[in-house]
């Protein structure tokens, strides 16, 4: 999972991830239709737990209220601006050969296959057949904390309490991993134990990290940012394997 943390401080620090709040909330948007056609329609965030989820992402993000609830009609379909949305998963390879999953949630499939696939391009890299890179990683959950707001020891005993696989800190944040299935219970208890929650998602983690040199480490990391900052996509995960040298490349440009 060090590669998984360590890009979530990079991206803290070059605030990739703040770019531009009309972007966020177009995510979020999507995020929250996307929970409520998984839930069979189910608008009431009490009795679904993504939306809930999604719905309180929305609100630390500082979200209106209106956009918040405007969202969940279109994933209900209520009425003329009901929207189709989809999520879909991307596999690749990046420079070295190191495998990237893009997840996106899109109302137009042709449109984000063409930019995702430009991105790859750019950096020398290719899209691969479905199934060819997912095998290499398991889904886990994935909460985030920032450490100036919570004790880590604190966090680690309710979160292994709730069932967390893992906890670390590192660079101010505080980065809880659990079991796919147990996302929603480690995020509740934490969040009835008033601790300010700051994502909480699925995520893709590698069974085994490629190390490649620095170089590559940087295009591949470029790869990442690009495809973060494309209006469709969710999220992505690689397998690099980051090593100081590459970090600090990357964090010169």
């Amino acid at each position: 999972m060090s590669g998984h943390s360590k890009w979530s401080t990079i991206k803290r620090k070059k605030g990739a991830e703040d770019a531009k709040r009309g972007k966020i909330f177009t995510r979020l948007a999507r995020e929250i239709v996307t929970a409520v056609r998984d839930g069979g329609g189910n608008m009431d965030p009490d009795s679904n737990p993504r939306l809930r989820l999604s719905v309180d992402r929305a609100r630390a993000a500082n979200m209106p209220k209106d956009n918040i609830e405007r969202a969940i009609k279109k994933g209900g379909g209520v009425g003329d601006d009901g929207v189709t949305f989809e999520e879909i998963v991307y596999e690749g390879y990046g420079p070295g050969g190191v495998a990237v999953i893009v997840e996106v949630v899109t109302d137009n499939r042709n449109r984000t296959l063409a930019e995702v696939k430009h991105a790859f391009n750019r950096a020398n890299g290719s899209l691969a057949t479905s199934g060819a890179v997912l095998w290499q990683f398991d889904q886990k959950g994935y909460i985030e904390l920032n450490s100036e707001d919570a004790s880590f020891d604190d966090v680690f005993m309710v979160a292994a309490d709730a069932g967390a696989e893992d906890v670390i800190e590192e660079e101010g944040l505080i980065m809880v991993y659990t079991p796919r299935t147990d996302l929603h219970t480690v995020e509740t208890a934490l969040v009835d134990g008033k601790y300010k929650v700051q994502e909480s998602k699925l995520t893709w983690i590698p069974q085994n990290e490629v190390e490649v040199e620095a170089t590559q480490a940087v295009q591949v990391m470029r790869l990442i940012e690009r495809l973060e900052e494309l209006d469709d996509v969710d999220s992505v995960s690689s397998n690099l394997s980051l090593s100081a040298e590459a970090i600090a490349a990357f964090e010169q440009e």
